[in-house]
């Protein structure tokens, strides 16, 4: 038996049957993408560790969200630069969020948005097979948070087949 950190990503639900809950993941899983649940708990999980920061910085600053933003510049510019969090918002913005926010700003999903795929699934494909590139360098990982600022970089590798526009896969997708 190994001691050591936990190196697991995730945290599984409590209960292991939960009809309700499992319809959920599954129309999420669907939605996305998404190769199997664990990226859906792991989504889950990134999201707890940023409210339990955000109300560790409020709580530091006893509820002054001035204060805690400031205690927290870093934290919440970090999440401003991959868009989870709008120019406008504050840090008690944070509390309020959704799962679906940090999924909509996957690789995976921002390719299939922009309209590089016709799914997500496709889109999924595209990149692990990487035929996708952000600022020019090829990304094989679907799930790697987009920046704001590199959307507008996303492109197909030129030296893939699928840079052409003329390939049977993309003219589907340009309808």
């Amino acid at each position: 038996m190994s001691t050591g950190k936990n190196t697991k990503g995730y945290e599984t639900p409590n209960h292991p049957y939960q009809g309700e809950r499992i319809a959920e993941e599954s129309d999420l899983l669907s939605r996305y993408g998404l190769k199997n649940k664990e990226e859906f708990w792991r989504a889950q999980s990134e999201l707890r560790n940023m409210r339990r920061e955000a109300r560790r910085l409020l709580g530091e600053a006893q509820g002054d969200v001035e204060a805690a933003q400031d205690a927290g510049a870093e934290f919440v510019t970090r999440l401003r630069r991959i868009g989870i969090l709008g120019d406008n918002d504050d840090i008690s913005t944070v509390l309020s969020l959704d799962v679906t926010d940090l999924l909509e700003r996957r690789l995976q999903t921002v390719v299939y948005r922009q309209g590089f795929a016709s799914s997500t699934q496709q889109a999924r494909q595209f990149i692990v097979h990487g035929h996708i590139t952000v600022s020019g360098a090829r990304v094989t990982r679907p799930s790697v948070k987009v920046d704001v600022d590199d959307e507008g970089a996303i492109a197909f590798d030129e030296t893939s087949p699928l840079a052409d526009d003329l390939h049977p896969e993309r003219a589907e997708s340009q309808e």
